[in-house]
């Protein structure tokens, strides 16, 4: 993946149109704080968040929870400066890189990777998913959450219907709603459950479990022992 924002969104944009596109957006975040806190009650959590976007995790990491280390990383310059711009805590460092580039080893309690690993081939994508594994320290979790394939044709095309009509509701125009499904499967490779926890069991995790699922997104954890 080149260093470039994947997103159908400028960086400016995304933070306005990203909740037109994705349903229950800040239930989604609910979600993964519940889980956070209760895999890691009461701890100090050092925490990477991958393919950050404009940081909203982060900025929502920052006051759920106890925090020793924030790292947030991203491909996109400019969606690091939003984030940076959301951002103040000391804690907090930024990074200009793609999961498929990470570097680190036995460093986090948790890393998350919110829509940000559906860009890579089946091939990055199982870079990508190795190196937030090598960055967890023992015991720690992994949660991702992307857009999934349905099993059959017939389920992809009710899937796509369905996107379609929440963003006409959303206020999206008829050809945006149409653009956005025509990136399916050219822009952006969705596998299915099945095969994003034989990744993750392939990666080495021991524990790989789907905690979520709406529409077309949905949220896994894993944890590394």
């Amino acid at each position: 993946m080149s260093q470039k924002n994947k997103t159908p969104f400028t960086a400016v944009e995304y933070d306005m149109n990203v909740r037109k596109v994705i349903p229950m957006y800040d239930i989604i975040y609910d979600q993964i704080f519940d889980l956070i806190k209760t895999v890691s009650p009461n701890e100090k959590i050092s925490l990477l968040d991958t393919g950050c976007g404009s940081g909203n995790l982060g900025a929502r990491a920052v006051t759920d929870l106890v925090l020793s280390e924030l790292v947030l990383c991203d491909p996109s310059q400019d969606m690091l400066n939003i984030a940076r711009s959301k951002i103040s805590d000391k804690k907090c460092q930024f990074r200009q890189i793609g999961s498929e580039k990470l570097d680190y080893e036995n460093h986090f309690d948790v890393v998350t990777a919110i829509q940000s690993h559906g860009y890579f081939d089946r091939e990055g994508r199982e870079t990508a998913v190795k190196n937030c594994y090598h960055a967890l320290k023992k015991d720690g979790l992994f949660i991702c959450f992307e857009n999934t394939a349905p099993f059959t044709e017939t389920g992809r095309d009710i899937m796509l219907s369905r996107l379609e009509n929440y963003g006409r509701i959303a206020g999206r125009s008829e050809e945006e709603v149409r653009a956005h499904s025509a990136r399916y499967g050219t822009n952006f490779f969705p596998l299915t459950i099945q095969e994003h926890i034989e990744l993750l069991n392939k990666t080495g995790f021991s524990c790989a479990e789907i905690f979520w699922h709406s529409y077309m997104q949905s949220g896994f954890y894993a944890i590394k022992r």
